[in-house]
């Protein structure tokens, strides 16, 4: 029987100036929702039953075309500039008046979803796409209560219209493309993009910005559960591992990117993982392998066997970021409430494009405020538009891009919480060994895996450490499993003339970075706990 959509349903709309629409679906299943795709040719389904999508010239995040609009609201607590770029109130209204004449006749799909798994700190939040597989995607992401026909007042609207485009010289922006949060009106808008990832990243972006001011701490991590009970977080930007790390069969699954710590420990924000699927090996990480073979899974620029509808996930001839969107219940191993305790270790990650840092080492507490301050990373490629190969980038908090506070906000709520709770931060560098990006290799992820698995098990408490010279950082002599020459990076290098030169030229890098954005604010003995090289 075909599901029709309710008349009540547009009048629950209005109050968006939404009138003269065609049908409105609220809240449609994972089934109706692929068969609508597929009416519509949004998509195609795969061997075994994945929804297969493509998302056009936009394969990635668009940070050059999200605005924040500056109002009474948002004008003395958004920390504005380059990451929190501001518009015109009036040209959002302009803007808004034509989208609002654009969805008329249009069909519409409607999920009330929430997010943040922690009852005490659930948020009712509204997602309205014109296409069925972005309803299906926020289905997918955001965290599902409601049965058939359920109806709730939302504090956040997102309005994800693909094919509604922007006139730059019109309207203020850089492109076609833009998404646009509006915390007055209490809604994002979003068009001219197909990518998914911007529905997700918008409402964490909302969230970074309501959380704390409830003493949440949200956080752009990963997080897991042991047998043991404790918790650990994995801290890093798309690609560096956070989803990879923390699919591990031998520990419960909290969740994959968005988490808020609050008095009562940590818990999810979201309801489903966006895993980057590009070479995803089943011997190597079979958890996050099965779900691209399962219904109810998106999969974003995925190549495909068009005669046999077989996934490739080795092709990277659309996008070097190829996604799954798939909900938590996809993977085995999940922690059913989606929450955990206060955790004992917290991982910062990050993929070394210059092949430098150490692939772990153990941070003092001032290391882990200086290094959460820089978040150094490498933008891998195609994570955002116009990245072809990996680019080094220092991203405060490991996740500037999505935070509208101050950065300083989010650093001092971490600090206060690892003091609190007693616990022991690494950096591991899931990036290059033996050389750069060009010359070196991965680091390899079962070496990875030993060397995280060794911290979290406690057999690295007391182990004996050698502290590098040029970064300070304090590099266990032996883990399990893991040879002692991978261990420390100068030994992997052939030529060890080329390692100084560019482990110093990386160590420049940090202190330009630090000195830029918190010099004035972090203490001399934070200051301090940076690289050693260039002081």
């Amino acid at each position: 029987m075909e599901v029709v959509s309710n008349p009540s349903h547009a009048d629950h709309l209005k109050p968006l100036g939404f009138i003269n629409l065609g049908n409105v679906y609220w809240n449609p299943g994972t089934a109706f929702l692929y068969e609508q795709a597929i009416r519509r040719r949004e998509g195609f389904i795969a061997h075994l039953g994945p929804l297969v999508v493509r998302t056009g010239n936009y394969t990635g995040r668009s940070p050059n075309d999200r605005f924040i609009v500056m109002d009474e609201v948002s004008k003395d607590i958004v920390n504005w500039g380059n990451v929190n770029v501001p518009i015109e109130e009036e040209r959002f209204n302009r803007l808004f008046h034509r989208l609002q004449a654009y969805v008329q006749g249009k069909d519409l799909f409607v999920q009330d979803c929430h997010v943040n798994a922690d009852p005490q700190y659930t948020k009712p939040i509204r997602v309205v796409t014109e296409t069925a597989w972005h309803n299906l995607f926020a289905r997918n992401m955001f965290r599902r209560s409601h049965e058939p026909g359920y109806y709730h007042e939302p504090i956040f609207t997102v309005l994800n219209l693909p094919n509604f485009k922007a006139i730059p010289e019109v309207d203020g922006t850089n492109s076609e493309a833009f998404v646009i949060i509006n915390f007055k009106r209490k809604m994002v808008i979003i068009g001219g993009t197909l990518y998914g990832g911007e529905i997700k990243k918008s409402i964490f972006s909302v969230m970074n910005y309501m959380l704390p001011q409830e003493n949440v701490l949200p956080m752009h991590c990963s997080a897991n559960i042991g047998s043991d009970g404790k918790t650990a977080l994995f801290f890093g930007l798309s690609g560096t591992g956070k989803t990879t790390l923390s699919a591990d069969k031998n520990r419960q699954l909290i969740g994959d990117d968005e988490h808020g710590w609050s008095s009562n420990g940590i818990f999810n924000m979201e309801g489903g993982c966006y895993a980057k699927v590009i070479n995803l090996s089943e011997e190597a990480e079979p958890e996050i392998f099965d779900t691209t073979r399962r219904f109810g899974t998106i999969l974003e620029n995925v190549a495909v066997d068009i005669n046999t509808r077989q996934v490739d996930l080795m092709d990277g001839s659309l996008t070097e970021n190829t996604r799954a969107s798939y909900p938590l219940h996809h993977i085995p191993n999940i922690a059913p409430d989606s929450k955990g305790g206060h955790p004992k270790h917290v991982m910062f990650l990050t993929a070394d494009a210059f092949g430098v840092l150490p692939p772990i080492s153990k941070l003092t507490r001032e290391q882990a405020m200086y290094h959460f301050m820089s978040g150094y990373t490498a933008k891998l490629a195609g994570t955002e538009r116009g990245v072809t190969e990996p680019k080094a980038a220092f991203s405060t908090l490991f996740g500037a891009p999505f935070m509208p506070l101050a950065s300083q906000k989010y650093a001092e709520m971490l600090g206060e919480r690892i003091d609190k709770y007693d616990a022991q931060v690494w950096l591991v560098n899931t990036g290059w060994t033996g050389g750069p990006y060009g010359v070196g290799h991965r680091m390899q992820i079962k070496y990875t895996r030993a060397m995280i698995n060794a911290a979290l098990d406690g057999k690295l408490d007391d182990v004996e450490t050698i502290q590098e010279p040029i970064f300070g950082l304090h590099i266990p002599k032996h883990v399990p499993e893991v040879p002692d020459e991978v261990l420390n990076p100068r030994i992997t290098w052939a030529d060890k003339e080329a390692y100084d030169k560019k482990a110093n030229e990386l160590a420049s890098l940090f202190h330009k970075n630090f000195e830029a954005g918190f010099a004035e604010m972090a203490s001399k003995e934070i200051q301090n706990a940076g690289p050693l090289a260039g002081r």
